[in-house]
């Protein structure tokens, strides 16, 4: 016997509390629990046996998510955009509201509770990994697993990356919406399985054996200045001294850059600040994507200026800058400058943000709206590998430093191939100015730290204006900055080398659940056209 269909009054109602509530599971309200709620909602919402109305619902469902968790976009670019942006993502969520209305219908799905919810987990995170590749390369904001920072479930991510993370949130959310109707048709009995399979299925990664760290934490020199200790005692080749200079703007937002070496000098600033206390002491100092706002391999008065600060701290500097080509378009680089030798380690990033750093169709677009020139130059994909190599200080060969820049913390396969390359350690450079007093920069934290249990590696991210973290293999935060604030932080940063399951597994999670989720496509197709017949 079929479990009754909602109202449609109810579904609406579902669809867009869901979105709602799956809001306030990521930053800045950071309730990771709502997160399971607001799956439920959905699994509910689409209890329909109609594909045109459940897509509907998923729609509502994702904009009721995805406007509110992308206000961001609005505050750097207009309300335009923000609404297309929101939009095209929540689509998805509709896609994959209509799929699960065809899948669901084969015949081994039927009337099966945890099956059901198993297969709309997998179809849920096939959507995502869709999300994330297409149009334009994707765009992976909103990924469940990105909510799950401090969760037990985030754990799984050292043994699967973000599509195991969100397959067991999608699957526990589900079981909850089968526990709640199994209670409300007076089921006890199902409802206490559904919802201890649930709470298993969430907590369970947290016995994973994930490179947890006893010394991490702050820890006072003999000087009497404050490092922190990223997870010393977890290290497999040493460990790495680092600082990273946050050097904040005027104002924030798009002008944030008007003054030219304004951005440049505030890092200089806070370069010889670090110089002060550890001359001598430090690998490398880190600046953040855009830490100068000129390119010193064409301006000669940047590059002293950058000399004389990597010889005032005795460490090379990893410098974000711009580079214009001849041939035309801009590449955002992260350039390792070493007093005396200029430029030693170069990485240009592959993945440029469609529409905010490149703009696809651009003839097309303009006719629309004027938005698109506010990237009057596109951004070129970069080619090299993910990584520099920074000169030990005690002349013990190189460390491997993975570069990871801004928005690419967000594309699995960026930060597997750094990893898999060697990178011993991964820095995020970022740049937020241009998005205010948003969650954007504190969204990209929690992001920086799934992938720190993903890989097993230290992070630092840094950025121009804030949120700054050193976060430890295992994905907690050591240290963090505030936002438009100047700021500097030390800290050992262990070396590491395993591999995890997860870097390891590389794409295949994504392609079988993908796989995975056409089969129960086509079965569940199949077997709605005999029942019609």
């Amino acid at each position: 016997m079929r479990a009754p269909e909602p109202s449609r009054l109810l579904s609406l109602f579902l669809a867009v509390a869901g979105g709602l509530v799956l809001w306030a599971a990521f930053p800045d309200a950071g309730a990771w629990p709502c997160a399971f709620v607001a799956v439920a909602a959905l699994y509910q919402a689409l209890g329909r046996d109609h594909a045109g109305w459940n897509a509907l619902m998923g729609l509502l469902f994702g904009l009721a998510f995805f406007l509110p968790h992308l206000w961001w976009a609005r505050e750097s670019t207009a309300t335009l955009p923000w609404i297309a942006l929101s939009t095209v993502e929540a689509l998805f969520v509709a896609g994959f509201a209509a799929l699960w209305t065809w899948a669901r219908r084969a015949r081994f799905l039927r009337r099966r509770g945890w099956r059901l919810a198993a297969a709309f987990a997998v179809l849920w995170v096939a959507v995502e990994q869709w999300r994330a590749e297409l149009p334009f390369g994707g765009f992976p904001w909103g990924r469940l697993a990105w909510a799950m920072a401090d969760a037990p479930t985030g754990r799984a991510a050292w043994l699967g990356g973000t599509v195991a993370v969100s397959l067991l949130v999608a699957f526990a959310g589900a079981l909850l919406a089968l526990a709640v109707a199994a209670a409300l048709r007076a089921r006890a009995g199902r409802a206490v399985g559904a919802l201890a399979l649930g709470a298993a299925v969430a907590v369970v990664p947290q016995v994973l054996p994930l490179p947890a760290s006893a010394s991490a934490g702050p820890v006072t020199t003999p000087d009497g200045e404050e490092v922190y200790d990223a997870g010393s005692d977890v290290a497999e080749q040493g460990t790495l001294w680092a600082g990273a200079v946050q050097g904040n703007v005027s104002e924030p937002g798009l002008g944030a850059f008007a003054n030219r070496a304004e951005v440049l000098n505030n890092h200089l600033d806070g370069t010889y600040a670090l110089a002060e206390d550890f001359a001598g002491e430090l690998d490398v100092v880190l600046w953040p994507e855009n830490g100068s706002d000129l390119d010193p391999q064409e301006a000669a008065d940047v590059a002293r200026g950058l000399d004389a600060a990597s010889a005032a701290v005795g460490a090379p500097i990893l410098v974000g800058a711009q580079e214009y080509p001849e041939t035309g378009g801009r590449y955002n680089v992260s350039l390792l400058w070493q007093a005396g030798r200029g430029v030693i380690g170069r990485y240009a990033k592959q993945h440029p943000a469609p529409f905010a750093e490149r703009v696809p169709l651009r003839s097309v677009l303009r006719q629309v709206s004027d938005q698109v020139d506010r990237v009057p130059t596109d951004m070129l994909a970069g080619e090299g590998p993910p990584y520099v190599d920074v000169p030990s200080r005690l002349g013990q060969g190189d460390h491997r430093l993975g570069t990871v820049i801004c928005f690419e913390v967000a594309y699995d396969e960026i930060v597997r191939d750094a990893v898999l390359r060697g990178a011993q350690v991964l820095v995020v450079p970022t740049n937020n100015a241009s998005f205010g007093f948003t969650a954007e920069s504190t969204q990209q934290l929690s992001m920086s730290r799934v992938q720190a249990m993903t890989t097993g590696r230290a992070v630092v991210q840094v950025s121009t204006v804030g949120v700054s973290g050193v976060i430890t293999p295992d994905g907690a935060v050591v240290r963090r900055a505030g936002l438009f604030t100047a700021d500097r932080l030390v800290a050992w940063l262990p070396l590491r080398s395993t591999v995890t399951p997860a870097v390891a597994a590389g794409p295949w999670p994504g392609r079988v659940a993908g796989g995975l989720t056409v089969v129960l496509v086509v079965a569940g197709a199949v077997a709605g056209v005999r029942r019609r017949r």
